[in-house]
């Protein structure tokens, strides 16, 4: 799928900032796309752009109304309906990563068929997938790994685009979760692919390129995860990345949402990404770290980069706090 912006996003009447969560983050990493944002009455979240209603945000350029707020279950409210309906009648078309789908909202689907506008839901896939076939293919690829989820691996992967792009170097980010769509315009959700063809998807999004062009591939999950390791698996086979970069977070007593699980050391994940990298690209080496320090004091924050650099020998950073310099010089 492929989104048309510039967006407006919809915040709804989100309970909380963290209820935003999937708006900030296209709000920072894509502010060009954004042209405002759409509050209704007793939303608590700002993503910091100008505050517009549906005609508004039209006339400022919006072409898509990005649902950019989840809600309990995942579902489109009644108070959102009139919004949405609105929206379709003004020309937007939608775009949603809830679990409830827009298409399968009978109103919603309707109105969009009879008025020609698209809704996406960005976590279903649309396209055909065939199984991954472990084909060599021109191009350079680098994929973030965990040593747990949500340690950073889409910000690290923005950050390292950011980076080269500043260097004028040809790099793509490919978004294989929600928010990363919305950010890149396009991809995968691959948390809604079927496990046969996890690695099929990641070689579609990362197709034979230019030979100095990069796929910065947005990680997902961990290969240390007892509940996630497939996906990440999938991906590093099918992604064959040249590269990868191993997030982490400092400080995490246990594996995210399994408390009888330990974090493996830096340098037991390392070799795990490395392993299970060499069946389909057997050059693939884990070029550097980063760490999610946003816990610990600035002093605090360089004793543990320092100490994860002495650990496995690799350059450490982080990437919020230090950009994504120090991990583009390791390519």
């Amino acid at each position: 799928m492929t989104l048309k912006h510039p967006y407006l996003l919809f915040l709804g009447d989100a309970v909380d900032q963290l209820a935003a969560k999937t708006a900030n983050g296209v709000a920072r990493w894509r502010p060009g796309w954004c042209v405002g944002q759409l509050r209704l009455e007793d939303c608590h979240a700002d993503v910091g752009l100008t505050d517009m209603d549906l005609k508004q945000g039209w006339e400022a350029g919006a072409r898509t109304l990005v649902v950019g707020v989840a809600n309990r279950g995942g579902v489109i409210s009644d108070i959102w309906m009139q919004t949405l309906t609105d929206a379709l009648d003004l020309g937007y078309d939608i775009a949603s990563g809830l679990h409830t789908r827009l298409n399968q909202t009978p109103h919603l689907r309707q109105k969009a068929a009879a008025l020609g506008r698209q809704l996406f839901d960005v976590r279903y896939p649309e396209q055909s997938l065939a199984v991954g076939d472990g084909k060599r293919r021109a191009g350079r690829r680098l994929l973030t790994v965990g040593t747990d989820v949500s340690s950073g691996k889409m910000f690290t992967a923005l950050a390292i685009e950011a980076e080269m792009k500043t260097r004028g170097m040809a790099a793509d980010f490919r978004a294989t979760g929600q928010t990363g769509i919305f950010i890149a315009g396009s991809g995968i959700a691959v948390d809604a692919v079927v496990a046969d063809f996890i690695s099929g998807a990641a070689e579609w999004l990362s197709p034979e390129n230019d030979p100095d062009h990069w796929d910065l591939i947005e990680g997902q999950g961990s290969l240390s995860h007892a509940s996630y390791a497939g996906v990440t698996l999938g991906l590093i086979h099918g992604s064959q990345p040249d590269r990868m970069v191993l997030c982490h977070e400092p400080g995490r007593s246990h594996m995210r949402g399994l408390p009888g699980y330990p974090l493996p050391s830096l340098k037991e994940s390392l070799k795990m990404n490395e392993a299970a990298g060499s069946l389909t690209n057997p050059e693939c080496r884990v070029c550097g770290l980063s760490l999610n320090t946003s816990r610990a004091s600035d002093s605090e924050a360089e004793r543990l980069l320092k100490s994860a650099e002495d650990e496995v020998g690799l350059p450490a950073v982080d990437a919020y706090r230090q950009g994504a310099s120090r991990l583009v010089d390791a390519l």
